[in-house]
């Protein structure tokens, strides 16, 4: 059985969490984050509408209200120090009938009560005149430039590389199965070892309510809510500039239409509240709700150039609100649960805020020689043309292309495998480089892809995994 020590443990690798570990890294302290997969943004982080919210449907007052527009605040500095994708494109809230017109100044107020900058409420043709795709019915629209895109796995991948170049320890293919309190802090039983601390940062995602109440007497109950997801081809990524959303209701904010950082179209989500915490199968019937309130926003979305649907779990604790902070009958014991959204664009500010709360606890100093820039990956398909050819004579493998549908070279996907915190698995290297995301999903590159995978890990081609153990590509080998 393994045996760990530490003074800080984080539990989950998705965004939150990895946003927790980099700030926790500008501390003199020992501390580590622990995920059951095989690599980091393996859960709800990775399946998201990729949106960076400007904070106006947020309650005033509450957790996600103020950690929302902190973090749209800080996320455009956040991707140049750590070198990811953001683009703040803006977003358009749509009104369809006048007598909803009420619900859309109630919109305006709470975003002006939150601080979100720029608000303004324009009229159906000005809406129009900004969007051309937008529905004939639409009378008014809250227009937000402050929102944004980014790509969720280049967002928790550059922190989770910051992260561990400031010397936070990574421990993979580690489940926690149980919490005790013990004199010096908590000790977590995981699926083969021990990890001592004496803090916890629960940011365990549609789970973080299990542990949570392994340690305190107020419980929480988080409710897994499913959302399927429609990625259309690069070829419909200019059908709308904005992001679009309709009016939010009970469930959230309706079916958006956005293009993404990488210039696809996404839409999507649905809401449904499942009992099932690994149940992210899409269905035909909540595709088909997408095409249908996706059409209500925006004429003409180009459904036949879907690529691939997608499903994902929202963690939605009961109160409806962010959780964040020690927990009162726990010491020592800091969560960071019910991240719904806008947990994506939360989380760099919930990270600030939970590593400053732990640091005080433990009466930490900052440590004199941190590093908070991070250089992001060789992209030649983006680069000038001397430029990339003086990279191709000096590194002959970028000029060999493997994923053609999205440019990848064999320099990229080896840079994906030899980095901080590199890919072990398929799905490790699709997140960081896009290898396998285009038009094919993967069904020409990836033999080429394992065979480089098997060369740069010393691995066998029937030990590659898709993602997690147990989903090997290659069967029936004797």
């Amino acid at each position: 059985m393994k045996e760990w020590n530490f003074d800080v443990v984080i539990i989950g690798g998705g965004v939150t969490g990895c946003a927790v570990a980099r700030e926790l890294s500008r501390y003199d302290l020992r501390t580590a984050l622990v995920e059951r997969e095989e690599d980091v943004c393996s859960g709800t982080s990775k399946a998201n509408s990729a949106i960076v919210h400007a904070g106006h449907d947020a309650v005033p007052g509450s957790a996600k209200a103020r950690f929302n527009v902190e973090g749209n605040r800080m996320m455009g500095q956040l991707s140049e120090d750590l070198d990811f994708e953001f683009d703040r494109n803006g977003s358009l809230i749509l009104c369809f009938a006048e007598e909803d017109k009420p619900a859309l100044q109630e919109l305006y107020d709470k975003g002006v009560k939150n601080g979100v900058p720029e608000l303004k409420i324009i009229t159906g043709d000005e809406a129009r005149e900004m969007e051309p795709n937008v529905s004939d019915q639409v009378v008014a629209a809250l227009y937000a430039p402050t929102g944004g895109i980014v790509c969720p796995f280049g967002l928790t991948i550059a922190l989770a590389e910051n992260a561990c170049d400031n010397g936070v320890e990574f421990i993979f293919h580690q489940q926690v199965r149980k919490i005790i309190k013990t004199e010096n802090g908590y000790s977590l039983e995981t699926t083969d070892g021990v990890i001592h601390a004496a803090y916890v940062v629960n940011a365990a995602g549609v789970y973080a309510d299990e542990l949570h109440n392994m340690v305190s007497e107020r419980k929480l109950h988080i409710i897994p809510r499913k959302g399927d997801y429609c990625l259309l081809d690069k070829e419909a990524g200019n059908h709308v500039r904005h992001t679009i959303f309709q009016l939010p209701g009970k469930l959230g904010k309706g079916i958006l239409v956005t293009p993404t950082i990488h210039g696809n179209l996404l839409t999507g989500p649905t809401a449904k509240d499942i009992e099932d915490k690994e149940a992210t199968a899409t269905t035909a019937e909540e595709l088909a709700e997408i095409m249908e309130k996706g059409s209500v926003s925006v004429k003409n979305v180009p459904f036949r150039q879907v690529i691939t649907s997608f499903s994902g779990l929202r963690a939605h604790e009961e109160g409806d609100d962010f959780i964040v902070g020690e927990a009162e009958d726990a010491p020592g014991f800091f969560d960071a649960a019910g991240i719904e959204s806008p947990g994506l664009t939360s989380a760099p500010a919930i990270g600030v805020y939970l590593a400053e709360e732990v640091a005080k606890k433990a009466g930490a100093k900052k440590k004199a020689d941190w590093n908070g820039k991070r250089k992001g990956f060789v992209r030649p398909e983006k680069m000038g043309r001397e430029e990339r050819a003086a990279l191709i004579k000096e590194h002959p493998e970028y000029g060999t292309i493997i994923c053609r549908c999205e440019g990848v070279s064999e320099g990229e996907i080896m840079d994906a495998v030899n980095r901080t915190l590199g890919a072990v698995s398929l799905d490790g290297i699709k997140r960081r480089v896009r290898q396998g995301m285009g038009r094919c999903q993967a069904g020409f590159c990836t033999p080429k892809t394992m065979e480089i995978l098997a060369r740069e890990r010393g691995m066998k081609m029937e030990d590659i995994c898709k993602n997690a153990p147990g989903s090997n590509m290659l069967t029936g080998h004797k």
